[in-house]
């Protein structure tokens, strides 16, 4: 009997022995969200209610229960209460320095007549010191509620501007920064006169006089561009760095604040490469970036060096791995390249703003460095110049995993939606431009050419492409929640308008443009884009499940929580 209890008691020491060295064996959680209504865009495991985090990566997802052996005394717990919690946005296709200066500069997103615009300069000019130059960005001639006066093709003459700007040079870019509208101190400065042609690829609009009336159209803004740029070369380097710092912090504030964890950027410099790069390595970045070089060709050819591609620098907050170029303009400042004449200015078919001979060279820089190719296109007939370009050259070099992509792929001849799956081109759309052009579409295009070319997803994603999503901020507001609803419902929000609703996305496809489909178009699908085990912590927290809420509460919908790395980077303040 003795015999007995002593081997009992040597079995029962032994368990608590193992039970206690495996407890302390056991990964504990930093973090762990409960109580939460969990979408994670993985097909092995879309839902679930709870998650645990550890040096900011996801250690395991599942119900509380199964989690609590992640649990411990040192682990942070967020109960969520129910709130619905998905990926971290990934912004598609945007320009990061852009929205920085776009927050500090005037912003006519919002404006509904020239009249505002001139008001709004007006008023900037009067707190500024003569000689400094004014910047703005974000009109657009199709979105006013009145036309200007003595208007051409729906643009104003500068002389109402001019006139209360005597004082400053004037720049104000087109929402779609396309065109840009300069004033008569600024074209002075510039050398404009009667006398000025069209650069190739660019248009100097003028009047019955052959006058200019201050708009510049595609490459012709760069000679407008290059008197300002001579402008800013005079101003001290502590003032241009701390510009653009200033700019990367108000970006950043703006992306995490609407549930962004990742940006796209659509074209930096070899100095903002080098600087987000350096920022990235201090530890100094909340969100992470992905960027494509642009530059010309010349300048690639001659600085892409060893260090490209740049990948996951600053633990995973900073790549550099593409190139970017653009073949058009844009659809309304007329820039894009069509394959028939506008319907609204008959004897034109838009703009070839790169000759195609120049961004095929771009295309081998691209293979020689291993480096995915990102190339602008609008127009019907730009896409397809594109897709014989890359139709070409994957020809030439074998089966490959290229990701190369369209950016914006926006109005598609029909006979060329079936070849992005078949090449393995990937269509960076941004939804949000659908219903924010939808007003003027038709008019451009004509029926049905809008109808069944114009932001073509349910055809794409039908025919197997990947379809990505955006919003090209600062050309849009960056807000994916309002680019959410522009996805799942074609509407604009103002007037209920709906452009061509049979090309719509599900709620799910919408989710998954804005998460697993951009991880993929940037390589980094086994890192992002899902709520997996193994995958980077980048999690946002919304208000309403946008699975399954209204319409209407896609726009109201809030973000509560952004998470990038396993740490908080924002949280609505409680009221």
């Amino acid at each position: 009997m003795l015999f007995t209890n002593y081997r009992l008691l040597f079995f029962v020491t032994s368990f608590l022995l193992l039970f206690t060295a495996c407890k302390q064996d056991q990964v504990t959680a930093d973090l762990m969200l409960t109580n939460a209504d969990i979408y994670t865009v993985d097909p092995d495991q879309p839902t679930a209610t709870a998650m645990a985090i550890k040096d900011g990566r996801i250690l395991a997802i599942g119900d509380a229960a199964d989690l609590e052996v992640y649990r411990s005394e040192t682990t942070e717990v967020m109960d969520l209460d129910g709130k619905f919690v998905m990926p971290g946005f990934i912004e598609g296709h945007g320009h990061f320095s852009g929205l920085g200066y776009a927050l500090m500069n005037l912003n006519f997103l919002q404006a509904k007549s020239w009249d505002e615009i001139v008001q709004m300069v007006a008023q900037k000019a009067a707190e500024t010191p003569k000689g400094e130059w004014i910047t703005g960005r974000g009109w657009h001639q199709e979105k006013w509620t009145t036309a200007p006066e003595l208007a051409q093709h729906g643009y104003p003459s500068h002389h109402s501007l001019s006139v209360l700007t005597k004082d400053h040079p004037v720049v104000l870019r087109h929402a779609s920064g396309h065109s840009l509208f300069a004033n008569e101190a600024a074209m002075k400065l510039a050398g404009i006169t009667a006398e000025t042609p069209d650069p190739r690829g660019g248009h100097i609009l003028k009047d019955s006089h052959g006058e200019p009336i201050g708009v510049f159209e595609e490459r012709a803004m760069s000679l407008i561009t290059e008197a300002y740029a001579a402008y800013r070369d005079g101003l001290s380097p502590q003032a241009l760095v701390g510009e653009w710092q200033e700019g990367v912090a108000l970006a950043q504030k703006e992306c995490l604040a609407k549930g962004i964890t990742s940006f796209q950027d659509a074209g930096s410099t070899f100095q903002e490469i080098e600087d987000y790069k350096k920022l990235a390595e201090e530890g100094k970045l909340d969100l992470r970036l992905w960027v494509m070089a642009r530059l010309p060709y010349n300048e690639l050819a001659a600085s892409l060096d060893s260090q490209f591609p740049i990948i996951d620098a600053g633990d995973h907050f900073f790549t550099c791995r593409a190139i970017k170029s653009e073949v058009d303009g844009a659809l309304g400042a007329f820039g894009a390249w069509l394959l028939e004449p506008y319907a609204d200015k008959p004897d034109f078919v838009g703009q070839n703003t790169t000759l195609l001979e120049t961004v095929d060279s771009i295309a081998g820089l691209a293979l020689d460095k291993k480096m995915q190719l990102c190339v602008h296109a609008i127009g019907d007939r730009a896409n397809q110049e594109v897709l014989n370009l890359f139709e070409k050259r994957f020809a030439e070099n074998g089966e490959q995993d290229y990701r190369w992509r369209i950016e914006h792929s926006q109005h598609l001849a029909v006979a060329d939606i079936p070849r992005f799956a078949e090449l393995g081109v990937i269509a960076s759309m941004q939804a949000i431009h659908c219903t924010s052009d939808a007003p003027f579409v038709e008019k451009r295009l004509g029926t049905e050419r809008a109808r069944t070319g114009a932001y073509p997803w349910r055809s794409l994603l039908d025919a197997g492409a990947v379809v990505t999503n955006g919003t090209d901020v600062p050309v849009e507001d960056v807000d994916p929640l309002a680019s959410y609803y522009a996805t799942v419902t074609r509407k604009r929000p103002d007037s209920g308008m709906a452009f061509f609703p049979e090309q719509a996305m599900t709620r799910e496809e919408g989710i998954y443009s804005y998460t697993m489909a951009n991880a993929y178009a940037a390589f980094e699908e086994k890192d992002k884009g899902s709520l997996s085990p193994g995958k980077l912590a980048d999690i946002v927290v919304l208000s309403n499940n946008l699975l399954n809420c209204s319409e209407e509460e896609i726009l109201a919908t809030e973000v509560l929580t952004t998470i990038v790395n396993g740490k908080i980077k924002y949280q609505k303040a409680k009221e």
